[in-house]
C-alpha cells in the first residue's frame, strides 16, 4: 500500500478505481479532502489550526457506492473510521441515542486500531514468550544449582546417568522446544488461565452504558471484577493465539497507545453519517409536530459535533475540529436545502452520484479486485471445485441486475449480491456432498435456467430477487 505521505489526489483515485466502479466526482471529492489533511498537518503552525476540512454531503440513491468509497478511504488513509446512521438518533423519544456518542465511538476504534499495529510490532518478541509459557506447562522447570550452573546440555559426551534433574529438565525442554517449532504438538491439549475480559455488570445501565450518563463504571467500582481467571483446556493451536494476545498486550505501552489514538482521531478520523436525509424536515409547510421535532432536535445536536468541539471520552478528551465528516443520503423525499442552514454551511462540498446502470453492473461483476465473481471463485476453491465465466454469462446477470432494479425497486449494485446468491443457491447446496471437485463453466444456459423464471414472474422476484 502506498503510504500516507505520498498519497496524491490522482493517486487515491487510483486506488479507489481498483474496488468501486464510476463515481468519477466522489472519488475526486473525497481524493482532495485527504490529500488537504496532509496539506494541513505540513503547513505553517501559525495558520494550522485555521485550517479545518472541507466536509462532504453525498447524495445518490442506495447501492451506488458511497459508503464503500468513505470506507476505501479510510483504509487507504489507516485512519479511524466509523459509519453510523442518522436516524439512530431519532429512535428513542424525542432525542434518541446521545450525539457525542459517535465520537466515543470512533475514539474507542482508535485506540483498538493503534494497539493492534502495536501488538503486531511486538509480535515477535510476544511469540518467544508464548513458546516458553508452553514449555512450562507442557515440562516445569526445575530450580537450577546456582548462579553460574552450566546444564552442559550442548556438550557432545552427555551422560544422563550422570545429569541432575536441571541438566534433565533443560534437556527435555529444548526437545520439546524443537517438537513445537516443527509443529508436532498442535493437537496436544493444555490447561491455560483466561483473562475474563468484562464484567457482566458493565451492561446493566443499557446499550449505551454508564459512560452517556457521564460516570465510568469502572472509575466507581475500582479494581472490582479485574484479573478474574479461568482455566481452560485447550489444543496447543488454539493456546498459542489466546496466550500470544496476552503476551503482546503485556509488551505495549498502554499510556503511549491512548495518547497516539487520540491524536490519530482528532487529526485523521473519518465519521460516515448515513441517512442524514432522514433527519431532514421536508418543506411541505405542515406544522411542527410529530417526527419534525426529532429530526430538527437531532440536526442541532450534530451542529456542535461537526462545527467542532470538545468531547469527553473514557480515554481523555478529543476535539472534533478537524475530524472529517461525510453526509450520504439518498434525498428522495427530502432535499439538501432542508437540513437547518447551520449545519448545510458545515458540508460545503456537494456530491451527486450516479445511478448504476447495466454497463455499471458488468463492469462491477468483472473489474475490481474484490468483484462478486472472484468472491465466489475463492469460496467454491476451497472446496476443490474450480468456476470459469463466460463473459456473456456476466453481461447477462449485469442485465437482469437492472432489469430486476427497473421493476421491483432501485437498491443499486446490492442487487448484485440477490442475484449471484440466486445463481449459486443450488450450486453451494451440492458441494461438496454431490459435487468435491471439477471445473464449472457458467454460461449464458446456466444463467438462463437458474435466474429467468425468478425474472418473469414479478410477484415471486418481489420476494427473492
Amino acid at each position: 500500500m502506498i503510504e500516507e505521505k505520498n498519497l496524491t489526489p490522482q493517486q487515491i483515485v487510483r486506488e479507489l478505481d481498483k474496488y468501486i466502479v464510476g463515481q468519477k466526482e466522489a472519488k475526486r471529492s473525497v481524493s482532495i479532502a485527504l490529500r488537504n489533511r496532509w496539506r494541513r498537518l505540513n503547513a505553517d503552525e501559525e495558520i494550522r489550526e485555521e485550517i479545518v476540512p472541507n466536509n462532504i454531503l453525498m447524495i445518490g440513491p442506495t447501492g451506488v457506492g458511497k459508503t464503500e468509497i468513505a470506507r476505501r478511504l479510510a483504509k487507504l488513509a489507516m485512519a479511524p473510521f466509523l459509519k453510523i446512521e442518522a436516524s439512530k438518533f431519532t429512535e428513542v423519544g424525542y432525542v434518541g441515542r446521545d450525539v457525542e456518542s459517535m465520537i466515543r465511538d470512533l475514539t474507542d476504534i482508535g485506540v483498538n486500531m493503534v494497539k493492534m499495529e502495536m501488538q503486531e510490532r511486538v509480535k515477535e518478541k510476544a511469540a518467544e514468550g508464548v513458546e516458553n509459557r508452553i514449555l512450562d506447562i507442557l515440562i516445569p522447570p526445575v530450580k537450577k544449582a546456582g548462579v553460574g550452573f552450566n546444564s552442559g546440555t550442548g556438550s557432545p559426551d552427555f551422560d544422563p546417568a550422570k545429569a541432575s534433574d536441571s541438566e534433565l529438565n533443560e534437556r527435555t525442554r529444548e526437545r520439546f522446544r524443537e517438537k513445537l517449532r516443527n509443529g508436532e504438538l498442535e493437537d496436544r491439549e493444555i490447561e491455560i488461565e483466561v483473562k475474563t475480559k468484562k464484567s457482566p455488570m458493565m451492561q446493566v445501565f443499557g446499550p449505551g452504558g454508564m459512560e452517556e450518563m457521564g460516570v465510568n463504571l469502572q472509575d466507581m467500582l475500582g479494581g472490582i471484577g479485574k484479573g478474574n481467571k479461568s482455566k481452560r483446556k485447550l489444543p496447543i493451536k488454539e493456546a498459542r493465539e489466546i496466550l500470544l494476545e496476552e503476551e503482546a498486550e503485556k509488551l505495549i505501552d498502554h499510556e503511549s497507545a491512548v495518547q497516539e489514538a487520540l491524536e490519530r482521531v482528532q487529526k485523521q478520523g473519518i465519521v460516515f453519517i448515513d441517512e442524514i436525509d432522514k433527519i431532514a424536515e421536508p418543506s411541505t409547510g405542515a406544522g411542527k409536530s410529530g417526527p419534525d421535532v426529532s429530526r430538527q432536535g437531532v440536526q442541532r445536536d450534530l451542529l456542535p459535533i461537526v462545527e467542532g468541539s470538545t468531547v469527553n471520552t473514557k480515554h481523555g478528551i478529543v476535539k472534533t475540529d478537524h475530524i472529517l465528516f461525510i453526509g450520504s443520503g439518498a434525498f428522495h423525499v427530502s432535499k439538501p436545502s432542508d437540513l437547518i442552514p447551520e449545519l448545510q454551511g458545515r458540508f460545503p462540498i456537494r456530491v451527486e452520484l450516479d445511478s448504476l446502470t447495466e454497463e455499471d453492473f458488468y463492469r462491477i461483476l468483472s473489474e475490481p479486485k474484490n468483484a462478486l465473481t472472484k468472491q465466489y471463485q475463492a469460496m467454491l476453491d476451497t472446496e476443490g471445485v474450480s468456476i470459469t465465466f463466460e463473459d456473456e454469462a456476466i453481461k447477462d446477470l449485469a442485465r437482469i441486475a437492472a432489469e430486476v432494479n427497473a421493476q421491483v425497486e432501485n437498491i443499486g449494485a446490492r442487487r448484485l449480491h440477490t442475484v449471484m446468491s440466486s445463481l449459486f443457491d443450488e450450486l453451494l447446496f451440492a458441494v461438496p456432498d454431490d459435487i468435491n471437485s471439477g471445473e464449472i463453466n457458467i454460461d449464458s444456459a446456466y444463467v438462463s435456467k437458474q435466474l429467468e423464471s425468478l425474472v418473469k414472474d414479478k410477484d415471486l422476484s418481489h420476494y427473492i430477487l
